[in-house]
């Protein structure tokens, strides 16, 4: 009896057993397998753009902050570090948030090139410090706009190719840098004859290294480039590289069969989400990896490269990071910074993805999987949950030829901590198992040496106040500091009769511009919250029909075709004069110029009181209310006018 009874229980017992074991089972969720021996398209590497005066305030920064800001963007396997650097070849034209000095404002500084030149602006320094710490980024350039001398005003002609040569020569004979790239005119339609002539123009003159993009088109002309290369054979062996800008908006993410189909590299060429903020990390995060799952795009260039410029010009806020302090030293480093160190951080250039771990998860987001060239590879999975609701299950196969018996793991979490390494995941039988949070981002590797950089900026700090700008500190042929050009050039001169520097408005010729015409030249620096003060400020002539303005309470400025949202005072070498409030004319009247002298403007407003004051006397004094705060500023005409004794108080 009692061992008849056993054997149920046993057997009970076992089925029990098997059941709970069953219903227990671990689910591993989704599961990726990573087939090393199938590879997909080369990586060539994460971006940034610096164009359109977005960088314009970092040079003035003091040291450290300085190097800490461009250690933080470029530095290997320490904050951003970008692989790539686009600049802009300067025209003197607003561009977006201001005007880049050109290297060649007239046909004699073209054909007769001085290393002086080569030195205004910014973009030169900017490219030797990345250079400098990342000896490997891969350097660009591109046009937003031209001189007006060019082509007697026609962008496609000889002379713009002779310019864009001068400036890829320049940059080797003058400053020691290689530039990789050059594309061809920024969001404009192209002219295929110029692409090829541009090709063919740059082989002659030793620069075959040089590879050409095109054709950085937006919105609905994108790709349009390649559907021209598959009529025409010359055309196509012209382009080594195909790039447009925002593919990824409207979570398209793609490019067309046709760029996908010569075997050349697709490059989101200029994209991002002109922010630096957690909302820009979301979308920067996705971009990343899914314009390569979508459009087989493996390069992104992000604009803008760091917020440096002063919040009320266009497009603020827009970069990675943010930098527009200098008078202070305090930066910002964005949660935009990590979204990019997610990849670059651990996939190198050269690294090839795995179509087949390319893709996107169950339960919303996406994953890539790169493996280095070596012969024992290293990988890098990037995962991202931005959609995801929920947590969520997935298992990566890795497989006998990985031979990794240990994965390193870092993760942000949006609004929270943000690249955090997490503890090591072993690898057992060829497989890995992870729970992805919702709203992060991940890497898995089997690389070291990543970090996350930790650097102390100074305390955030208003402009100087009172501030006076007399330019005798300052190089000839620079733009003063803090200063930042929003049409023409001003940059410090000798003053005429030979006594000290004085700032000089240099543009004498409308450009060919991007966006329209400009009505005016104009500078501003200061503080958008200044509110009762004096700006004034000497002006002299050099040439008749020329006018100067001096701005106050600028709140807003729009490019260079528009007349700023300010009081401005404007005074004409013929004496005529008016007080204006953005392009409502306020009051106007004469005075009496001597030739050849200097003329003191000084514009005063004080609550609702506006005072207009040129060479001591009263012009206007009126009320008026449409402006309560903002930055000073001066402006001209297309004419050489000099400036000196610039005073706010």
């Amino acid at each position: 009896m009692t061992k008849m009874n056993k054997t149920p229980y046993f057997l009970i017992i076992l089925i029990l057993t098997v059941v709970l074991t069953s219903s227990f089972k671990i689910d591993k969720g989704q599961s990726i397998v990573l087939d090393f021996s199938k590879t997909g398209r080369i990586y060539e590497g994460i971006g940034a753009l610096s164009a359109g005066a977005s960088t314009r305030l970092l040079m003035d920064y003091p040291e450290p902050y300085r190097s800490q800001v461009l250690d933080f963007l470029f530095k290997p396997k320490y904050g951003a570090s970008l692989q790539h650097l686009k600049v802009e070849i300067g025209g003197d034209v607003n561009s977006t948030c201001g005007t880049e000095p050109s290297h060649a404002r007239t046909l004699e500084e073209l054909e007769n090139p001085k290393p002086e030149y080569f030195e205004r602006g910014y973009e030169w320094w900017l490219m030797k410090e990345a250079k400098k710490r990342n000896p490997g980024i891969y350097l660009d350039c591109l046009e937003w706009g031209a001189p007006g001398w060019i082509g007697d005003g026609k962008y496609y002609s000889q002379d713009n190719i002779n310019y864009i040569i001068s400036f890829i020569s320049g940059a080797k004979k003058y400053h020691d840098l290689k530039i990789d790239f050059t594309g061809i005119w920024n969001e404009r339609m192209y002219d295929t004859e110029f692409i090829k002539d541009l090709r063919k123009s740059l082989d002659n003159n030793g620069l075959k290294e040089v590879k050409l993009i095109a054709a950085d088109l937006c919105c609905h002309k994108q790709w349009q480039i390649a559907d021209d290369m598959v009529k025409d054979e010359e055309l196509r062996k012209s382009i080594d590289v195909i790039g447009d800008h925002y593919p990824e908006r409207d979570d398209q993410f793609n490019s067309s069969e046709n760029a996908k189909s010569f075997g050349k590299p697709v490059w989101n060429n200029e994209g991002g989400p002109w922010k630096g903020d957690w909302t820009g990390f979301e979308y920067l995060a996705k971009m990343y990896n899914r314009d390569y799952i979508e459009g087989r795009m493996t390069k992104n260039i992000t604009w803008s490269l760091i917020t440096s410029y002063f919040n009320n010009l266009s497009l603020p806020n827009s970069g990675i990071m943010t930098a527009n302090s200098p008078w202070s030293g305090y930066y910002d480093v964005e949660p935009a910074v990590w979204s990019v160190a997610h990849t670059t951080q651990f996939v190198e250039p050269g690294w090839k993805y795995i179509d087949s771990a390319c893709g996107y998860l169950d339960q919303k987001g996406s994953y890539i999987t790169l493996v280095s060239p070596s012969g024992k590879p290293d990988f890098t999975i990037v995962a991202e949950t931005m959609d995801a609701k929920q947590p969520q299950t997935v298992t990566f196969k890795t497989g006998k030829s990985a031979g990794a018996k240990k994965i390193f793991a870092w993760r942000t979490i949006v609004k929270g901590n943000s690249f955090e390494q997490q503890a090591p995941i072993s690898v057992r039988n060829n497989e890995f198992t992870v729970t992805l949070q919702p709203k992060a981002l991940y890497t898995f590797t089997t690389t070291t040496g990543q970090q996350k950089a930790i650097a102390t900026p100074a305390e955030n700090k208003p402009f100087p106040f009172p501030f006076k700008a007399g330019f005798e500190d300052e190089k000839v042929m620079s733009t003063p500091k803090y200063f930042s050009d929003q049409g023409g050039a001003f940059e410090v001169a000798r003053r005429n009769e030979g006594q000290g520097n004085c700032l000089r408005q240099k543009i004498t010729r409308r450009a060919i511009e991007w966006e329209d015409f400009p009505v005016f030249n104009q500078t501003v620096v200061g503080d958008t919250l200044w509110t009762d003060y004096a700006v004034s400020c000497e002006v002299l002539f050099s040439e008749k029909y020329s006018y100067a303005t001096i701005l106050s309470r600028t709140t807003e400025m729009h490019r260079s075709h528009k007349l700023a949202e300010a009081y401005q005072l404007k005074l004409q070498s013929s004496g005529k004069w008016e007080l204006t409030a953005g392009t409502r004319k306020l009051i106007s009247g004469l005075i009496n110029l001597s030739e050849n002298k200097w003329h003191t403007l000084m514009l005063e407003t004080k609550g609702n009181k506006i005072t207009a004051t040129i060479n001591g006397i009263v012009v206007a004094q009126i009320t008026d209310a449409t402006y309560k705060h903002g930055m000073a500023g001066l402006g001209s005409s297309f004419n050489i006018v000099d400036f000196d004794n610039f005073m706010v108080k």
